[in-house]
């Protein structure tokens, strides 16, 4: 189901809150779409990294 611009930006905004309606609003449903994939590619290497850290028992 695609989603509307307004849903777009509503997800950018999730997953970064510092990103403003105003300045996402400049941009076209392909670029935001770009975008919120970006930002799930970075938040799943975040993840994997995270898993994979070695936390050392004391």
């Amino acid at each position: 189901m695609k989603m509307t611009k307004f849903e777009m930006i509503e997800e950018i905004r999730s997953l970064n809150s510092t990103a403003s309606v105003e300045f996402l609003s400049q941009f076209d449903e392909y670029e935001l779409q770009e975008y919120i994939d970006h930002l799930h590619q970075v938040d799943k290497e975040q993840l994997t990294a995270s898993s994979n850290t070695v936390v050392p028992f004391n």
